[in-house]
């Protein structure tokens, strides 16, 4: 009888292990979306478990602007209308890449560009229609369910890498839901046209966009598989 329970018990365990490792590894930025919608609840599901995120002294110090609908539309036409575009527009909360890329995030930083850029067919000196795609950004990929996350400007660092853990579980508990997300720092140089749609108050620094949505299978470029530097780039095992 215990010899049945243990194996019991390993092949739970493996069962358990299969469903995370699906849920993390098949978590991608997906680029077009079906506009089937997702119902409140199930959004609501998605952020009360993602809540359970860890922060230091349980600050949790995130904020949720989840849009829809017409909401949704209206925030999108603020900032595509806004005639500001992503060459020109500041990062004046904060800066989400360095000042000059250097190696090894430069070549990764081009080779997934190319890789996008490729599948829609666009060539490297096609700029309008490199625009064109960026600005994709800004109705969400066409995703049912835009959200727009903001952060007290008076935490600190520590508190932006909790709200690391925060987004990830939200992609996460996205997926175990049949669902995708983008996560869309686009969004951030924008503030100024997203406040007055969302009533964001200027304590609050947009910290980034994401997307939520059923995933268009047909579209090329969601056939996007970036790559992931092999573990002995990044790891160090000390004995």
């Amino acid at each position: 009888m215990l010899a049945s329970n243990e194996r019991k018990k390993m092949a739970d365990q493996q069962d358990r292990t299969a469903v995370v490792d699906e849920a993390i590894t098949s978590r991608r930025s997906v680029r077009a979306f079906l506009p089937d919608p997702v119902d409140e609840a199930t959004i609501g599901d998605i952020l009360r478990v993602a809540a359970r995120a860890p922060s230091g002294t349980n600050m949790q110090p995130w904020k949720v602007y989840v849009t829809t609908g017409e909401a949704k539309e209206r925030l999108s036409e603020a900032i595509l209308s806004s005639g500001i575009r992503a060459e020109k527009v500041e990062w004046d909360e904060y800066k989400y890449y360095p000042d000059k890329f250097f190696e090894p995030y430069l070549s990764r930083r081009r080779a997934i560009g190319y890789a996008l850029y490729s599948l829609l067919g666009i060539g490297r000196r096609e700029v309008e229609r490199m625009r064109a795609q960026h600005d994709r950004n800004f109705i969400f990929f066409d995703a049912p369910v835009g959200m727009i996350f903001t952060i007290d400007r008076r935490l600190n660092k520590g508190s932006w890498v909790d709200y690391g853990m925060f987004l990830q579980s939200i992609m996460i508990a996205a997926r175990a839901r049949g669902l995708h997300t983008c996560p869309q720092a686009a969004f951030a140089p924008y503030h100024r046209f997203i406040r007055p749609i969302l009533g964001i108050p200027e304590e609050e620094v947009v910290v980034c966009g994401m997307a939520l949505g059923y995933e268009d299978t047909a579209k090329p470029e969601n056939r996007l598989r970036s790559e992931r530097a092999p573990l002995e780039e990044f790891v160090s095992f000390l004995r």
